[in-house]
């Protein structure tokens, strides 16, 4: 397939790598975004972007919880220009939508969209009225729910990063559940713990080690075992419960919950955030 400069920009500006890199590595990859942010990993490209991030624009990130703090939801609407992400009318819709989220308990975005914005229109058509009002595509893009014996909800100044995490216990000191959530927030790990990793990702991560270090000259009888030194790595930086606490690297994420509660955990969390 032909690969166009528009390609190659995009690529560029999702990973940070060099043209004539974002160039070969398409052309490898034969047009496919994904694949291409891999072979870029492969060859000891440092891709800035994050996987979780590079799709979302301009828009608003919210998070809520329900009274009691069992229920958390956290949803991204997203418009075009910065320009009306921070006008207060749609800060204000925005907020008008996660309270129905709160309020009604939907599972899913389709069910959300389905809900009456007010006793007119639903919430997707309240979207759809925008478009047309604003002059901008605008559309729920994320909505994610966590339940737990304790939720907390972060917001990160500005509206653009936003998550909530579920907690083993209903009595978590309410500071914990903060430092935990910007953690969260910071460090974008991929899971609560090792187990939680999908296959797939495992299996990128292995392959992904053994090429670097095959790129390094490595014996060929060592790539696996280099490979699954870099897998352990990444379990130590990308999963929340070994990561290093921010506040002070000589804890894990683990060691600092069961510190302030005997058997503390994180049951789960979702974080969304626009590029």
């Amino acid at each position: 397939m032909t690969i166009t400069a528009a390609d190659i920009n995009k690529l560029r500006q999702m990973t940070g790598a060099g043209m004539m890199d974002c160039k070969k590595a398409l052309t490898e990859a034969e047009g496919d975004f994904e694949k291409a942010i891999d072979e870029l990993r492969k060859k000891g490209q440092k891709v800035a972007a994050n996987r979780g991030d590079r799709e979302s624009k301009e828009g608003v990130v919210l998070a809520k919880v329900t009274s009691d703090n069992k229920r958390g939801v956290v949803l991204a609407i997203n418009c075009e220009t910065d320009f009306v992400a921070i006008n207060a009318e749609f800060i204000k819709m925005t907020n008008a939508v996660i309270d129905i989220a709160i309020a009604k308990n939907p599972t899913s975005a389709d069910e959300l969209k389905a809900l009456p914005f007010d006793a007119k229109i639903t919430i997707g058509e309240k979207l759809i009225e925008q478009t047309g009002v604003i002059g901008e595509k605008i559309e729920l893009t994320k909505y994610e729910v966590v339940e737990a014996p304790f939720v907390y909800a972060y917001i990160h100044p500005g509206n653009k990063l936003a998550n909530i995490v579920g907690f083993s216990s209903a009595t978590v000191n309410a500071d914990v559940a903060k430092d935990v959530s910007m953690q969260v927030a910071a460090m974008a790990p991929v899971a609560v713990d090792k187990g939680d990793v999908d296959a797939e990702t495992i299996k990128r991560e292995i392959e992904v080690g053994k090429e670097q270090a095959r790129e390094e000259g490595k014996p060929e009888d060592m790539l696996e075992k280099i490979a699954m030194g870099k897998l352990n790595k990444f379990y130590k930086e990308s999963t929340l419960l070994n990561q290093e606490f921010i506040k002070d690297n000589k804890k894990t994420i683990a060691q600092y919950l069961n510190d302030s509660e005997k058997g503390l955990t994180v049951t789960g969390f979702k974080r969304i955030a626009l590029s």
